[in-house]
């Protein structure tokens, strides 16, 4: 017998009809898949410890076959599939759904939230069922039955006067979903709402839906928004030998003809100045130049290196490569983004080139190790200069800070024509490493790999002399000290003390210290944007954060914490940042924007990553300040679906207040994105970000 209850989705509500302990069965079933798996590579562990062959048997002593590797494969791949299906649906009902949900909201509070919209009763230990008014509204709701099995899909045969519908055997049924194929068109058993426009394989006009648990049990209900009009005809002769039948949707993309503008950059390569401040190549950047200009794409970003630029000894300054470039991009009539980059290239994921720090500075690093970043185990990171000597005279008599401004009036000094022709339309100022506002918690060089948790960079002498002053200030001395059980560069957030769940980064002494490595990073990033704000008075400033979205979804988001965004699960750490960025007036840059949580959890499900949960909140959080938000591609990006994803955030659809980025940067320049048909797609992309209409292909 079947058992009858109400389901309910995000467009409404819905009776069903189930099977005993269906969902249960299923459950179990992938439980004992796992545990199979595990029994049968013990058992070949075992058996080629003892150089014996091992022989399964079942819990009655007869023999059971091992899977095939494969096999096994699949079962994990389906099951990480499904989960990232999950996540994608708590993003899409937090980001469009506008429900009073938490922040950090799990799939009950998400479930009883829909309840509640529907009429529903939930109470807190979760018990649930139908209001008075919702259940006599509910009562004339047809029976269905939704199987993960099979989709079970007919419809009435208007073609040759035939009138009639024709039942489908469900053992017969599977619709294809491979998690290789990312097609945004793909779909396993979604049922689609009406009012959304789905182009099939096979055209036909759908009157009625078969979705029971028995061939031949018809459900006939043409005012149901979620079977009438959104199902395909499934034909056995369609099917490959295997019962499976590949059904691809071609959803119609959004339409950004007239939508905001939002300027386009294009990022030079790294090396376009060399180490002798020469322009190299600049017939074949002309070529290029000229060819990103055809497309309309507004300008283009460069990094000034400070390891170029001030080499040799201090205040001395050789601009020349870059004054011939910035000639060039004037004559072009394109608009300049300049980095002040006060880090080293080069050991970081895209470095293709190597530009350490001026000499002088290493120099002064050999004789005093201490104004590089420090981890727990001693190790210097040469790639930036510490916060710690941010108002200490170690270099050659000036502070960090006063090197910083030196540096900044000397540009703006020698490129005053630029900036009174309007050529320079932007300066972002480096921070950190990789140009970022963060510490340099995952050097590759020191052994980090993703999905690792990072360390701790506040081990110099001058940070932790800082440290101490704190803890004095808060009357714990004994405070003075990094975390103990921190875990190291690859560590994962349960092998640690310090980040595991109900960890000590939740403690008395994990929430000072905490906040006192992220408010270092503010007050550094505070000092140097009053003298940049000075320095380029009447110019727009930013302020380049990097998106550490892996370990995301666990409570204590250590990979961001390492990093110094004090963000946790209870606990904005993004609001504090944007506030200082507000004080100065100055733009946000933020990456990541077009990297998917689906495609994270397909390739590394072990990393519990969200980006898109990641670029919600810190968007947010920027607009919520009232600042200019920009944003850049974290990774290369080629296709269409990672365009797709760069223009959602953008320009966010249905956004109360019109809200969008002032610009976009894309990364970066290359003879691959010049090449056909990259460069088509990404002319179209253009078009899209610029609110001009696309003939799609």
């Amino acid at each position: 017998m079947a058992q009858q209850h109400e389901k309910f989705g995000p467009f409404g509500v819905v009776t069903t009809t189930e099977h005993h302990h269906e969902d249960a069965e299923e459950e179990e079933e992938e439980e004992d898949v796992e545990m199979r798996d595990e029994g049968e590579e013990e058992e070949e562990r075992n058996g080629n410890s003892n150089n014996t062959p091992s022989t399964p048997t079942t819990a009655g002593g007869g023999i059971r076959r091992s899977r095939p590797k494969e096999e096994k494969e699949r079962t994990k791949l389906r099951e990480r599939h499904r989960r990232a299906i999950t996540a994608k649906i708590l993003t899409g009902l937090r980001r469009h759904g506008n429900y009073n949900l938490r922040v950090r909201a799990d799939i009950n509070d998400v479930i009883a939230s829909l309840a509640r919209e529907a009429g529903w009763v939930v109470l807190p230990d979760g018990t649930t069922f139908p209001s008075s008014s919702s259940t006599s509204s509910q009562a004339t709701k047809p029976l269905t039955t939704v199987t993960n099995a099979a989709a079970l899909m007919s419809t009435s045969n208007q073609m040759g006067g035939g009138g009639g519908t024709t039942p489908v055997t469900p053992s017969i049924i599977g619709v294809r979903n491979s998690v290789h194929n990312r097609s945004a068109g793909r779909m396993k058993t979604v049922f689609v709402p009406s009012s959304v426009d789905v182009s099939t394989s096979r055209s036909s006009t759908i009157a009625n839906a078969v979705v029971g648990d028995q061939a031949g049990e018809k459900v006939n209900d043409d005012s149901s928004a979620l079977i009438d009009g959104c199902m395909e005809v499934v034909d056995i002769k369609d099917m490959n030998p295997d019962g499976i039948m590949d059904i691809t949707t071609n959803f119609q993309e959004r339409d950004f003809a007239s939508s905001p503008y939002v300027p386009v950059y294009v990022m030079l390569p790294l090396g376009i100045i060399n180490s002798k401040s020469e322009l190299v190549d600049p017939d074949g950047l002309l070529k290029q130049l000229r060819t990103l200009k055809s497309i309309n794409v507004d300008g283009v970003m460069v990094d000034c290196w400070w390891g170029i630029v001030e080499a040799h000894a201090p205040q001395e300054y050789n601009w020349y490569g870059y004054k011939r470039l910035f000639q060039l991009v004037r004559d072009l009539n394109l608009k300049l983004q300049v980095v002040l980059s006060f880090h080293e290239c080069g050991g970081n994921v895209g470095d293709d080139v190597c530009i350490p720090l001026p000499h002088w500075v290493a120099e002064v690093g050999r004789n005093n190790p201490d104004i590089f970043f420090t981890d727990k185990e001693g190790r210097r990171n040469p790639e930036c200069l510490s916060w710690g000597i941010d108002k200490e005279r170690v270099l050659r008599g000036r502070t960090a800070v006063e090197v910083y401004f030196d540096y900044m009036r000397s540009f703006r000094v020698e490129f005053d024509e630029f900036f009174q022709q309007g050529v320079i339309s932007e300066i972002e100022v480096g921070l950190g490493p990789c140009g970022e506002l963060r510490y340099p918690s995952y050097p590759v060089k020191h052994g980090w790999r993703y999905p690792g948790i990072g360390e701790f960079q506040c081990y110099d002498k001058y940070l932790m002399k800082n440290l101490t002053k704190a803890a004095e200030a808060r009357g714990h001395s004994f405070w003075a000290h990094g975390p103990e059980n921190a875990g190291c560069y690859t560590s994962q957030p349960h092998e640690t003390g310090f980040f595991c769940d109900g960890g000590d980064y939740d403690s008395y002494y994990g929430r000072f210290f905490l906040n006192w490595y992220s408010q270092i990073l503010i007050e550094h990033a505070d000092r140097v944007l009053s003298l940049a704000k000075l320095a380029f008075e009447g110019t727009s400033i930013a302020v380049k954060l990097s998106g550490v979205h892996w370990w995301y979804k666990t409570a204590s988001h250590a990979a961001e914490l390492t990093a110094g965004f004090y963000n946790p699960c209870n606990r904005d750490g993004y609001s504090a940042i944007a506030a200082m960025l507000k004080k100065h007036e100055a733009a946000l840059n933020f990456t990541c924007v077009e990297l998917r949580t689906l495609d994270q959890a397909e390739d590394f499900p072990e990393a519990l990553a969200d980006p898109e949960g990641l670029v919600w909140q810190v968007l947010n959080a920027a607009w919520d300040a009232s600042i200019p938000v920009a944003s850049e591609n974290a990774l290369v990006c080629y296709d269409r679906e990672g365009y797709n994803k760069i223009l959602e955030n953008a320009k966010p659809l249905n956004d109360p207040d019109g809200r969008h980025l002032v610009a976009f940067t894309y990364l970066r320049l290359s003879s691959y994105l010049m090449e056909e048909p990259n460069f088509e797609e990404f002319a179209h992309f253009v078009k899209k970000m610029h609110g001009e209409a696309v003939l799609d292909q």
